[in-house]
Protein backbone atom coordinates (compact mmCIF):
# COMPACT_ATOMS: atom_id res chain seq x y z
CA UNK A 1 0.00 0.00 0.00
CA UNK A 2 1.60 3.17 -0.82
CA UNK A 3 1.31 6.91 -0.44
CA UNK A 4 -0.45 7.47 -3.82
CA UNK A 5 -4.02 6.15 -2.10
CA UNK A 6 -4.76 9.26 -1.01
CA UNK A 7 -5.65 10.28 2.36
CA UNK A 8 -6.37 8.47 5.58
CA UNK A 9 -9.86 9.69 5.02
CA UNK A 10 -10.46 8.45 1.58
CA UNK A 11 -12.35 5.62 1.21
CA UNK A 12 -15.71 7.53 1.83
CA UNK A 13 -15.27 9.62 -0.95
CA UNK A 14 -15.57 9.08 -4.89
CA UNK A 15 -12.99 11.82 -5.89
CA UNK A 16 -9.89 13.32 -3.69
CA UNK A 17 -9.58 16.88 -2.02
CA UNK A 18 -9.27 20.09 -3.90
CA UNK A 19 -6.01 21.39 -4.43
CA UNK A 20 -7.40 24.72 -2.24
CA UNK A 21 -8.24 21.94 0.29
CA UNK A 22 -4.98 20.63 0.85
CA UNK A 23 -3.62 23.62 1.04
CA UNK A 24 -5.82 25.09 3.19
CA UNK A 25 -5.71 22.25 6.04
CA UNK A 26 -2.16 21.08 5.32
CA UNK A 27 0.01 21.30 9.04
CA UNK A 28 3.06 19.42 8.20
CA UNK A 29 5.13 22.41 7.03
CA UNK A 30 5.09 23.72 10.83
CA UNK A 31 3.91 20.31 12.92
CA UNK A 32 7.13 18.60 11.87
CA UNK A 33 8.60 19.24 15.42
CA UNK A 34 5.90 16.72 16.63
CA UNK A 35 7.90 13.90 14.48
CA UNK A 36 9.81 12.35 17.47
CA UNK A 37 6.97 12.67 19.67
CA UNK A 38 4.58 11.16 17.55
CA UNK A 39 7.28 7.51 16.62
CA UNK A 40 7.20 7.83 20.70
CA UNK A 41 3.74 7.75 21.50
CA UNK A 42 3.03 5.48 18.24
CA UNK A 43 5.41 2.85 19.78
CA UNK A 44 3.67 2.86 22.73
CA UNK A 45 0.35 2.38 21.33
CA UNK A 46 1.46 -0.28 19.32
CA UNK A 47 3.12 -2.47 22.57
CA UNK A 48 -0.22 -1.46 24.32
CA UNK A 49 -1.75 -3.00 21.45
CA UNK A 50 0.47 -5.74 21.60
CA UNK A 51 0.16 -6.39 25.18
CA UNK A 52 -3.79 -6.83 24.89
CA UNK A 53 -3.77 -9.56 22.23
CA UNK A 54 -4.00 -7.03 18.68
CA UNK A 55 -0.67 -6.98 17.47
CA UNK A 56 1.55 -10.28 17.29
CA UNK A 57 4.48 -10.16 18.31
CA UNK A 58 5.87 -9.95 15.27
CA UNK A 59 3.44 -7.50 13.50
CA UNK A 60 4.84 -5.62 16.79
CA UNK A 61 8.40 -6.13 16.19
CA UNK A 62 7.77 -5.18 12.23
CA UNK A 63 6.03 -1.79 13.07
CA UNK A 64 8.48 -0.75 15.65
CA UNK A 65 11.63 -1.16 12.94
CA UNK A 66 9.77 0.96 10.67
CA UNK A 67 9.11 3.61 13.12
CA UNK A 68 12.82 3.32 14.14
CA UNK A 69 13.36 3.78 10.13
CA UNK A 70 11.32 6.96 9.81
CA UNK A 71 13.50 8.00 12.85
CA UNK A 72 16.57 7.71 11.39
CA UNK A 73 15.51 8.89 7.46
CA UNK A 74 14.12 12.15 9.67
CA UNK A 75 17.49 12.90 11.20
CA UNK A 76 19.33 11.86 8.19
CA UNK A 77 17.34 14.16 5.80
CA UNK A 78 15.93 11.72 3.54
CA UNK A 79 12.87 11.04 4.38
CA UNK A 80 10.83 12.20 1.36
CA UNK A 81 7.07 13.55 2.00
CA UNK A 82 4.25 12.94 -0.69
CA UNK A 83 1.36 15.10 -1.39
CA UNK A 84 -1.30 13.35 0.14
CA UNK A 85 0.85 13.88 3.78
CA UNK A 86 -1.39 16.06 5.61
CA UNK A 87 0.53 16.21 8.52
CA UNK A 88 3.71 14.62 9.91
CA UNK A 89 1.28 12.51 12.07
CA UNK A 90 -0.13 11.02 8.48
CA UNK A 91 3.57 11.24 7.33
CA UNK A 92 4.72 8.34 9.07
CA UNK A 93 1.85 5.74 9.16
CA UNK A 94 2.21 6.05 5.27
CA UNK A 95 6.11 5.24 5.47
CA UNK A 96 6.04 2.93 7.92
CA UNK A 97 3.28 1.23 5.60
CA UNK A 98 5.49 1.55 3.03
CA UNK A 99 8.71 -0.02 4.63
CA UNK A 100 7.12 -3.27 6.10
CA UNK A 101 3.83 -3.61 4.35
CA UNK A 102 0.21 -5.12 6.29
CA UNK A 103 1.91 -4.92 9.37
CA UNK A 104 2.11 -1.57 9.31
CA UNK A 105 -1.67 -0.58 8.06
CA UNK A 106 -1.87 -2.13 11.85
CA UNK A 107 -0.41 0.61 13.48
CA UNK A 108 -3.61 2.76 13.79
CA UNK A 109 -5.58 0.48 15.46
CA UNK A 110 -8.18 1.61 18.10
CA UNK A 111 -6.57 5.06 17.66
CA UNK A 112 -7.66 8.26 16.11
CA UNK A 113 -5.89 11.21 14.64
CA UNK A 114 -7.74 13.20 17.38
CA UNK A 115 -6.00 11.20 20.37
CA UNK A 116 -2.89 10.50 18.10
CA UNK A 117 -2.29 14.27 17.55
CA UNK A 118 -3.44 15.57 21.35
CA UNK A 119 -1.29 12.69 22.86
CA UNK A 120 2.23 13.42 20.36
CA UNK A 121 1.38 17.28 20.83
CA UNK A 122 1.59 16.64 24.67
CA UNK A 123 4.82 14.87 24.58
CA UNK A 124 6.65 17.39 22.67
CA UNK A 125 5.02 20.16 24.98
CA UNK A 126 6.62 18.19 28.30
CA UNK A 127 10.22 18.42 26.55
CA UNK A 128 9.35 21.89 25.38
CA UNK A 129 8.65 23.09 29.09
CA UNK A 130 11.81 21.94 30.56
CA UNK A 131 13.74 23.77 28.24
CA UNK A 132 12.19 26.45 29.47
CA UNK A 133 12.66 25.99 32.88
CA UNK A 134 16.25 24.99 32.37
CA UNK A 135 16.54 28.28 30.69
CA UNK A 136 14.81 30.44 33.41
CA UNK A 137 17.08 28.52 36.15
CA UNK A 138 19.57 29.64 34.64
CA UNK A 139 18.91 33.39 34.34
CA UNK A 140 17.98 33.90 37.85
CA UNK A 141 21.17 32.16 38.40
CA UNK A 142 23.23 35.15 36.36
CA UNK A 143 20.63 37.52 38.41
CA UNK A 144 21.79 35.89 42.17
CA UNK A 145 25.47 36.09 40.97
CA UNK A 146 25.34 39.38 40.03
CA UNK A 147 23.41 40.64 43.29
CA UNK A 148 25.76 38.67 45.24
CA UNK A 149 28.89 40.61 43.32
CA UNK A 150 27.52 44.04 44.22
CA UNK A 151 26.32 43.45 47.92
CA UNK A 152 27.46 44.77 50.72
CA UNK A 153 30.28 43.54 52.66
CA UNK A 154 31.50 43.12 56.26
CA UNK A 155 34.70 44.84 55.55
CA UNK A 156 33.22 47.17 53.16
CA UNK A 157 33.27 51.53 54.85
CA UNK A 158 30.89 53.97 54.74
CA UNK A 159 27.57 53.80 56.14
CA UNK A 160 26.50 50.94 52.71
CA UNK A 161 29.54 49.01 53.71
CA UNK A 162 30.46 49.10 50.25
CA UNK A 163 27.23 47.69 48.56
CA UNK A 164 26.22 49.41 45.36
CA UNK A 165 23.13 51.42 45.25
CA UNK A 166 20.96 53.05 43.16
CA UNK A 167 17.91 55.11 43.10
CA UNK A 168 14.24 53.46 43.33
CA UNK A 169 11.82 54.52 41.31
CA UNK A 170 7.77 54.67 41.26
CA UNK A 171 5.64 56.31 38.61
CA UNK A 172 9.26 56.44 36.59
CA UNK A 173 10.05 59.41 39.51
CA UNK A 174 13.36 58.98 41.79
CA UNK A 175 11.58 57.75 45.28
CA UNK A 176 13.92 56.32 47.59
CA UNK A 177 17.47 54.60 47.19
CA UNK A 178 17.72 50.80 46.96
CA UNK A 179 20.38 48.49 47.01
CA UNK A 180 21.31 47.19 43.40
CA UNK A 181 21.62 43.42 44.65
CA UNK A 182 18.29 44.23 46.27
CA UNK A 183 16.86 45.63 42.84
CA UNK A 184 18.38 42.59 40.66
CA UNK A 185 16.87 40.13 43.18
CA UNK A 186 13.29 41.74 42.40
CA UNK A 187 13.61 40.11 39.25
CA UNK A 188 14.52 36.62 40.31
CA UNK A 189 11.57 36.65 42.50
CA UNK A 190 9.73 37.30 39.83
CA UNK A 191 10.65 34.84 37.24
CA UNK A 192 11.05 32.22 40.23
CA UNK A 193 7.15 32.49 40.23
CA UNK A 194 7.10 32.23 36.42
CA UNK A 195 8.86 28.96 37.17
CA UNK A 196 6.09 27.80 40.11
CA UNK A 197 3.69 28.56 36.98
CA UNK A 198 5.25 26.37 34.85
CA UNK A 199 5.88 23.26 37.04
CA UNK A 200 1.53 24.00 37.82
CA UNK A 201 1.04 23.76 34.52
CA UNK A 202 3.51 20.87 33.32
CA UNK A 203 1.70 18.21 35.93
CA UNK A 204 -1.75 19.27 33.95
CA UNK A 205 -0.22 18.28 30.54
CA UNK A 206 1.17 15.56 31.66
CA UNK A 207 -2.01 13.93 30.79
CA UNK A 208 -2.39 10.84 27.74
CA UNK A 209 -5.01 10.97 25.69
CA UNK A 210 -4.39 7.62 24.12
CA UNK A 211 -7.17 5.46 23.70
CA UNK A 212 -9.97 8.63 24.10
CA UNK A 213 -10.22 7.72 20.03
CA UNK A 214 -12.10 9.93 17.90
CA UNK A 215 -14.18 11.50 21.08
CA UNK A 216 -15.68 7.87 22.77
CA UNK A 217 -12.93 5.53 23.28
CA UNK A 218 -13.21 2.08 21.53
CA UNK A 219 -14.85 -1.18 21.31
CA UNK A 220 -10.99 -2.73 21.60
CA UNK A 221 -10.12 -3.97 24.73
CA UNK A 222 -7.45 -0.79 25.02
CA UNK A 223 -5.26 -0.01 28.31
CA UNK A 224 -5.26 3.58 28.23
CA UNK A 225 -3.63 3.31 31.50
CA UNK A 226 -1.12 1.35 30.11
CA UNK A 227 0.24 3.56 26.75
CA UNK A 228 0.26 6.33 29.10
CA UNK A 229 2.97 4.55 31.30
CA UNK A 230 4.75 3.23 28.04
CA UNK A 231 4.46 6.63 26.54
CA UNK A 232 6.26 8.30 29.94
CA UNK A 233 3.28 10.12 30.72
CA UNK A 234 1.91 10.40 34.65
CA UNK A 235 -1.88 9.76 34.48
CA UNK A 236 -4.01 8.77 31.38
CA UNK A 237 -7.29 11.05 30.40
CA UNK A 238 -10.74 10.74 32.65
CA UNK A 239 -13.24 11.70 29.82
CA UNK A 240 -12.90 10.82 26.34
CA UNK A 241 -14.65 13.85 25.34
CA UNK A 242 -13.07 16.08 27.11
CA UNK A 243 -9.54 14.64 26.60
CA UNK A 244 -9.80 15.06 22.89
CA UNK A 245 -10.88 18.06 23.12
CA UNK A 246 -9.35 19.81 25.37
CA UNK A 247 -6.47 22.56 24.76
CA UNK A 248 -6.33 24.30 28.34
CA UNK A 249 -3.13 23.09 28.60
CA UNK A 250 -1.90 24.83 25.61
CA UNK A 251 -3.46 28.39 26.54
CA UNK A 252 -2.27 27.68 30.34
CA UNK A 253 1.41 27.29 28.77
CA UNK A 254 1.20 30.23 26.50
CA UNK A 255 -0.21 32.34 29.59
CA UNK A 256 3.08 31.59 31.30
CA UNK A 257 5.13 31.89 28.39
CA UNK A 258 3.50 35.38 27.96
CA UNK A 259 4.26 36.08 31.50
CA UNK A 260 7.86 35.07 30.97
CA UNK A 261 7.40 37.67 28.26
CA UNK A 262 6.29 40.34 30.20
CA UNK A 263 8.74 39.71 32.93
CA UNK A 264 11.81 40.00 29.87
CA UNK A 265 10.11 42.84 28.49
CA UNK A 266 10.62 45.29 32.16
CA UNK A 267 14.01 43.44 32.75
CA UNK A 268 14.49 45.07 28.70
CA UNK A 269 13.42 48.49 29.09
CA UNK A 270 15.02 48.92 32.35
CA UNK A 271 18.47 48.20 30.37
CA UNK A 272 17.35 50.41 27.60
CA UNK A 273 16.92 53.19 30.31
CA UNK A 274 19.99 52.61 31.96
CA UNK A 275 22.33 52.07 29.11
CA UNK A 276 21.41 55.61 28.22
CA UNK A 277 23.90 58.82 28.24
CA UNK A 278 20.94 60.37 30.53
CA UNK A 279 20.78 57.75 33.24
CA UNK A 280 24.55 56.42 32.62
CA UNK A 281 23.59 53.50 34.88
CA UNK A 282 24.78 50.43 32.87
CA UNK A 283 27.16 49.89 30.15
CA UNK A 284 26.38 47.22 27.57
CA UNK A 285 28.85 44.21 26.83
CA UNK A 286 29.94 44.81 23.07
CA UNK A 287 28.85 41.32 22.21
CA UNK A 288 25.00 42.18 23.86
CA UNK A 289 24.96 45.39 21.78
CA UNK A 290 25.02 46.84 17.95
CA UNK A 291 25.36 49.63 16.18
CA UNK A 292 23.62 52.42 14.06
CA UNK A 293 24.28 52.06 9.86
CA UNK A 294 24.47 55.83 10.13
CA UNK A 295 25.92 57.01 13.43
CA UNK A 296 29.16 55.83 14.08
CA UNK A 297 28.52 56.90 17.63
CA UNK A 298 25.80 54.50 18.26
CA UNK A 299 25.77 51.49 20.97
CA UNK A 300 21.75 50.11 20.72
CA UNK A 301 20.59 47.78 22.97
CA UNK A 302 18.96 45.42 20.49
CA UNK A 303 18.47 42.55 22.48
CA UNK A 304 16.70 44.81 25.93
CA UNK A 305 14.59 46.54 22.73
CA UNK A 306 13.55 43.17 21.32
CA UNK A 307 12.69 41.73 24.77
CA UNK A 308 10.55 44.56 25.28
CA UNK A 309 9.24 44.23 21.74
CA UNK A 310 8.25 40.68 21.89
CA UNK A 311 6.27 40.54 24.54
CA UNK A 312 3.23 42.01 22.71
CA UNK A 313 4.13 38.96 20.11
CA UNK A 314 3.50 36.51 23.22
CA UNK A 315 0.28 38.63 24.11
CA UNK A 316 -1.12 38.08 20.50
CA UNK A 317 -0.06 34.65 20.52
CA UNK A 318 -2.55 34.01 23.78
CA UNK A 319 -5.40 35.79 22.72
CA UNK A 320 -5.48 34.46 19.56
CA UNK A 321 -5.65 30.58 20.74
CA UNK A 322 -7.89 31.90 23.35
CA UNK A 323 -10.45 33.51 20.47
CA UNK A 324 -10.27 30.30 18.80
CA UNK A 325 -11.49 28.53 21.45
CA UNK A 326 -14.15 30.30 23.40
CA UNK A 327 -17.42 28.95 21.00
CA UNK A 328 -15.81 25.43 20.28
CA UNK A 329 -18.47 22.70 20.96
CA UNK A 330 -17.14 19.10 22.23
CA UNK A 331 -15.92 17.20 21.25
CA UNK A 332 -13.13 17.85 18.42
CA UNK A 333 -13.38 20.52 15.59
CA UNK A 334 -10.33 21.17 13.08
CA UNK A 335 -10.07 24.54 14.61
CA UNK A 336 -7.77 23.03 17.29
CA UNK A 337 -5.41 22.96 14.38
CA UNK A 338 -4.45 26.44 15.27
CA UNK A 339 -3.17 25.23 18.81
CA UNK A 340 0.54 24.36 17.33
CA UNK A 341 1.96 27.59 15.39
CA UNK A 342 0.80 30.22 18.30
CA UNK A 343 2.75 27.70 21.05
CA UNK A 344 5.30 26.81 18.74
CA UNK A 345 5.78 30.31 18.18
CA UNK A 346 5.89 31.31 21.64
CA UNK A 347 8.64 28.41 22.42
CA UNK A 348 10.67 29.43 20.39
CA UNK A 349 10.42 33.25 21.75
CA UNK A 350 11.01 32.61 25.24
CA UNK A 351 14.09 30.27 24.62
CA UNK A 352 15.42 32.71 22.69
CA UNK A 353 14.74 35.36 24.55
CA UNK A 354 16.23 33.76 27.96
CA UNK A 355 19.20 33.02 26.78
CA UNK A 356 20.10 36.44 25.45
CA UNK A 357 18.78 38.21 28.52
CA UNK A 358 21.11 36.06 30.43
CA UNK A 359 23.97 37.03 28.41
CA UNK A 360 22.99 40.51 28.91
CA UNK A 361 23.05 40.06 32.73
CA UNK A 362 25.95 38.26 32.87
CA UNK A 363 28.10 41.09 30.79
CA UNK A 364 26.43 44.46 31.73
CA UNK A 365 28.63 46.67 33.68
CA UNK A 366 27.16 48.91 35.95
CA UNK A 367 27.77 52.08 36.99
CA UNK A 368 27.94 52.26 40.32
CA UNK A 369 29.15 56.13 40.99
CA UNK A 370 26.46 57.18 38.68
CA UNK A 371 23.63 55.31 40.46
CA UNK A 372 25.27 56.23 43.64
CA UNK A 373 25.14 60.00 42.75
CA UNK A 374 21.61 59.76 41.54
CA UNK A 375 20.47 57.98 44.17
CA UNK A 376 22.30 60.29 47.21
CA UNK A 377 20.23 63.34 45.94
CA UNK A 378 18.45 65.21 48.80
CA UNK A 379 15.13 64.40 48.08
CA UNK A 380 15.87 60.91 48.04
CA UNK A 381 15.85 61.52 52.21
CA UNK A 382 12.22 63.12 52.36
CA UNK A 383 10.87 59.76 53.84
CA UNK A 384 12.97 59.14 56.11
CA UNK A 385 12.98 62.35 57.60
CA UNK A 386 9.31 62.23 58.17
CA UNK A 387 9.70 58.54 59.67
CA UNK A 388 12.50 60.40 62.18
CA UNK A 389 9.65 62.49 63.03
CA UNK A 390 7.20 59.70 63.51
CA UNK A 391 10.13 57.80 65.62
CA UNK A 392 9.49 60.90 68.23
CA UNK A 393 5.80 60.56 68.15
CA UNK A 394 4.64 62.85 65.66
CA UNK A 395 1.45 61.02 63.92
CA UNK A 396 3.28 60.61 60.08
CA UNK A 397 0.52 62.57 58.37
CA UNK A 398 1.66 65.54 60.55
CA UNK A 399 5.33 64.53 59.50
CA UNK A 400 4.54 64.06 56.14
CA UNK A 401 3.35 67.58 56.07
CA UNK A 402 6.31 69.13 57.80
CA UNK A 403 8.96 67.47 55.40
CA UNK A 404 6.63 68.32 52.13
CA UNK A 405 6.87 72.03 53.47
CA UNK A 406 10.48 71.71 53.56
CA UNK A 407 10.72 70.42 50.32
CA UNK A 408 8.81 72.96 49.11
CA UNK A 409 10.48 75.91 50.42
CA UNK A 410 13.80 74.05 49.04
CA UNK A 411 12.32 74.37 45.65
CA UNK A 412 10.55 77.73 45.69
CA UNK A 413 13.82 79.63 47.47
CA UNK A 414 17.00 77.83 46.08
CA UNK A 415 17.54 77.07 49.37
CA UNK A 416 19.93 73.69 49.77
CA UNK A 417 17.46 70.83 51.66
CA UNK A 418 19.96 70.25 54.16
CA UNK A 419 20.37 73.79 55.27
CA UNK A 420 16.06 73.98 55.69
CA UNK A 421 16.35 70.33 57.67
CA UNK A 422 19.54 71.45 60.01
CA UNK A 423 17.07 74.88 60.97
CA UNK A 424 13.95 72.75 61.32
CA UNK A 425 13.91 72.77 65.37
CA UNK A 426 11.96 69.15 65.63
CA UNK A 427 14.80 68.00 63.11
CA UNK A 428 18.43 70.00 63.66
CA UNK A 429 21.71 67.82 63.26
CA UNK A 430 20.64 64.87 64.03
CA UNK A 431 18.82 64.61 60.52
CA UNK A 432 21.81 66.16 58.83
CA UNK A 433 23.12 63.22 59.31
CA UNK A 434 20.71 61.04 56.73
CA UNK A 435 22.37 63.67 53.82
CA UNK A 436 25.75 61.55 53.67
CA UNK A 437 26.32 59.41 51.04
CA UNK A 438 24.82 55.68 51.02
CA UNK A 439 22.85 57.07 54.80
CA UNK A 440 19.46 56.53 53.51
CA UNK A 441 19.79 53.36 52.18
CA UNK A 442 21.21 51.93 55.43
CA UNK A 443 18.28 53.30 56.88
CA UNK A 444 15.80 50.58 55.08
CA UNK A 445 15.41 47.48 58.29
CA UNK A 446 12.37 45.76 57.17
CA UNK A 447 12.89 42.25 56.59
CA UNK A 448 12.60 41.40 52.66
CA UNK A 449 13.25 45.59 51.97
CA UNK A 450 16.27 47.12 50.31
CA UNK A 451 18.64 47.36 53.52
CA UNK A 452 21.69 46.43 54.06
CA UNK A 453 20.34 44.70 57.33
CA UNK A 454 17.95 42.41 55.52
CA UNK A 455 19.77 41.84 52.54
CA UNK A 456 21.64 38.78 53.82
CA UNK A 457 18.31 36.84 54.63
CA UNK A 458 16.85 37.40 51.56
CA UNK A 459 19.66 36.74 49.62
CA UNK A 460 19.73 33.18 51.29
CA UNK A 461 15.51 32.46 50.72
CA UNK A 462 16.77 33.34 47.07
CA UNK A 463 19.47 30.95 46.83
CA UNK A 464 17.41 28.45 48.82
CA UNK A 465 14.69 28.51 46.28
CA UNK A 466 17.13 28.92 43.20
CA UNK A 467 18.96 25.22 44.24
CA UNK A 468 15.11 23.95 45.08
CA UNK A 469 14.31 24.85 41.09
CA UNK A 470 17.64 23.64 40.03
CA UNK A 471 16.87 20.69 41.14
CA UNK A 472 13.65 20.21 39.33
CA UNK A 473 14.63 21.84 36.21
CA UNK A 474 18.17 20.53 35.70
CA UNK A 475 18.95 17.61 37.87
CA UNK A 476 15.38 15.73 36.64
Amino acid sequence: MSGERGQLWHGRFESGPAEELVEFTESLSYDQRLIFSDIACSKAHVKGLHEVGLLTREQLGEILGGLDAVEMEYRNGTLTFVASDEDIHTAIERRVTELVGASGARIHTGRSRNDQVATAFRHYLLGAIDEVGARLVQLVSVLTQRAADVAPREDGEGPCRGGAYLPGFTHLQQAQPVLLSHHLMAHGWALLRDLERLEDCRRRVDVSPLGAGALAGSSLPLAPDRTAELAGFSARFENSLDATSDRDFVAETLFVLTMVGIHLSRMGEEVVLWSTDEFGFATLDDAYATGSSMLPQKKNPDIAELARGKAGRLIGDLTGLLATLKSLPLAYNRDLQEDKEPLFDAIDTVVLGLAAMSGVYRTITFETDAMAAAADSPGAVATDLAELLVADGVPFREAHATVGALVRRSLEEGVALVELVRDEPHLGERAVALFEPGAAVAQRTTPGGAGPQALPEQAGRLRKALDAAARTWLDA
